[in-house]
């Protein structure tokens, strides 16, 4: 029998109004669970993202024997301090962040643990964390690098580690194991990756510092219970910004969203590209700065991306390269070979399906290209179950000429659920239907 799953139908020719937010910041909301399990006493998280991936964290974490409390979809309170060995194995779902960042804390366990997921987790690569935590002595088996994870206890020591490429997922796992070892451990990235981790842990009391691009964990530390209200997730913002700039006599304001400088490397390139944006930071929340985000409709210019800022606005490249479809002239992205191996190949994926709406890409083994201005025309396309796919093939819509139907659509909400009422709020026209 077929499983009936979430489309939307998208009616373009309608310029977005009004001010809105988004849902709470998904990578935090991952940290706070997990981190709040680690603490002493009990934790109280406002503003969390109650969505797929962060909603596979928090049921490992209970599955651990944590008790938690929910008080509505977005508040909730953690009785951390003591994990205990779970009934079976721990599934994460589609969660890549949320396993790569319990494998670390797991290896630290005095009991073995499994750490398991969908078959699209099962499809993504696991030894640039499995390596750097065997350094330090954790037993993680595999199957050739890949889910599921079995984890035997064993005694972990410090280590100095230079990564071979910038990572916040494997970064988070070595700092955390770190907070179980025996000895200092030395992080030293390449360049700058996401650093909600080290903002996160300092506030909790870890220590811990950063210098530059390196970051050092002393042993010993007992972190202590937070109140922590989430900010609005800026990769999520990222679809009806980019919707403002590209959809005719737009013009929307975005509040309390975070601003973090490891995250906002998308902004930095559409102010390159000519993008009308006005940002004003309000304050920090945690550690992490805080602000409204004006967007309107701009003429855009391509640009050339590569280098650091790629790491700065990885989840992102989806929503880019529709931005990059209205920018005059040529846009080239390199470095970017990392989004191949995210929930699907998104170079790949987005360019086949940017095709069906009648763009002109290419893509290259790291990266694409393209030649605009361009014209998009209404056709049915396919989301993949990958939620920064169908959420972008969806923005793109809404400047087609005629109407599209996006398949697939459901796992919208792993990152951002309501975003077709978010969408709507701000004069979308998108409608959410079931198909077979």
């Amino acid at each position: 029998m077929a499983v009936a799953k979430d489309c939307f139908r998208v009616h373009s020719g309608h310029a977005l109004q009004g001010t809105t937010t988004v849902p709470g910041d998904k990578s935090l909301s991952h940290r706070a669970v997990m981190f709040g399990a680690l603490a002493q006493g009990t934790s109280h998280i406002k503003g969390w993202l109650a969505a797929g991936d962060t909603e596979a964290s928090l049921g490992a974490i209970q599955a651990l024997g944590v008790h938690v409390e929910r008080h509505s979809a977005h508040e909730l309170t953690i009785a951390g301090g003591q994990l205990h060995p779970p009934q079976g194995a721990l599934d994460l779902v589609n969660a890549g962040t949320g396993i790569r960042l319990l494998a670390g804390i797991m290896a630290g366990q005095p009991f073995a643990s499994v750490l398991d997921g969908s078959e699209q987790l099962r499809r993504r690569p696991m030894n640039r964390i499995i390596q750097p935590l065997g350094l330090m002595g954790a037993e993680i088996h595999s199957t050739n690098g890949y889910v599921p994870l079995r984890i035997t206890p064993t005694h972990l020591r410090g280590i100095g580690y230079t990564m071979p490429m910038a990572s916040a997922q494997v970064k988070s796992a070595i700092l955390l194991a770190a907070l179980f070892a025996d000895g200092e451990t030395t992080v030293t990235q390449p360049g700058p990756a996401r650093d909600h981790t080290e903002r996160m842990l300092a506030a909790m009391g870890a220590k811990l510092t950063v210098d530059g691009n390196t970051v050092v964990v002393q042993p010993g530390s007992t972190l202590k219970a937070i109140n922590f209200t989430v900010p609005a997730d800026i990769s999520s913002a990222a679809f009806p910004l980019v919707a403002a700039l590209i959809v005719p006599d737009s013009d929307i304001t975005l509040t309390n969203i975070n601003l973090n400088p490891t995250r906002t490397g998308l902004l930095d390139v559409l102010g390159e590209m000519g993008a009308d944006i006005t940002i004003t930071e309000t304050g920090l929340e945690a550690g992490e700065p805080v602000g409204t985000i004006r967007a309107r409709t701009s003429s855009l210019r391509g640009v050339r991306v590569g280098g650091e800022v790629v790491v700065r606005m990885i989840d992102e490249f989806p929503i880019f390269m529709v931005a990059s479809l209205f920018a005059d002239g040529e846009t080239f992205v390199k470095d970017a070979g990392e989004l191949r191996v995210k929930e699907t190949d998104r170079i790949a994926v987005m360019v086949a399906e940017l095709v069906k709406l009648g763009a002109a890409i290419s893509e290259t083994d790291d990266g694409f290209y393209l030649f605009g201005r361009q014209k998009l025309t209404g056709a049915t396309v396919d989301g993949h179950d990958d939620h920064r796919i169908s959420m972008s093939l969806t923005i793109a819509a809404l400047t087609a000429h005629g109407d599209s139907t996006v398949l697939d659509a459901r796992c919208a909400g792993d990152s951002f659920p309501g975003f077709a009422d978010v969408m709507r709020g701000i004069g979308a026209d998108v409608v959410v239907e079931d198909v077979a």
